[in-house]
């Protein structure tokens, strides 16, 4: 197994990891925001994108070390993928491409993540409060489905390429 390989698994690993805890740092500052407003529950799909992070952020954890069941993980990768790239499905759908004009942005995200709820009822004109943070999310996810999908192609590869390495003695890290 090459030097090149092990560097770019652990890169992509970190990405991952970036990508997760961006995700649900933001997603857990808007829960904490919907809390505090007194509402019974957050929306159903922000609640998968959380769930999908910080499987994320389990997953890249334990794999980030580049020994060879790090490479062997490629289904894993492909299903992470599978689930980033539904969770952005998800989230890109309430919102479609009005994004922070949209309804669902003004009388949900934007209101609650500007506290809107100490002084008026929704559907205020919030002046983009929490639009970066919106966007963020979006683009996050976006990009931590790619990374996953590089990387359980990288695994592919390898395991494809090197996938006889027990055979030899050469011993668990390559």
């Amino acid at each position: 197994m090459g030097s090149a390989s092990k560097v770019l698994l652990v890169l992509l690993r970190l990405g991952e990891l970036v990508c997760g805890a961006v995700v649900l740092g933001l997603l857990g500052r808007a829960f904490y925001l919907i809390n505090d407003a007194g509402v019974l529950e957050p929306e159903g799909r922000l609640i998968y994108a959380a769930v999908v992070a910080s499987l994320t952020i389990l997953d890249s954890l334990v794999f980030i070390v580049p020994f060879a069941y790090s490479y062997w993980s490629f289904p894993l990768d492909f299903i992470f993928f599978v689930l980033w790239i539904v969770a952005f499905g998800l989230l890109e759908s309430l919102t479609g491409i009005q994004t922070c004009y949209s309804s669902w942005f003004n009388n949900y995200w934007g209101y609650y993540w500007g506290s809107w709820y100490y002084v008026s009822p929704p559907g205020i004109d919030i002046d983009w409060t929490g639009c970066n943070a919106w966007r963020t999310v979006l683009a996050f996810s976006f990009i931590a489905s790619m990374i996953y999908l590089a990387n359980g192609f990288l695994g592919l590869y390898w395991t494809l390429e090197y996938g006889n390495i027990r055979t030899r003695s050469k011993g668990f890290f390559e």
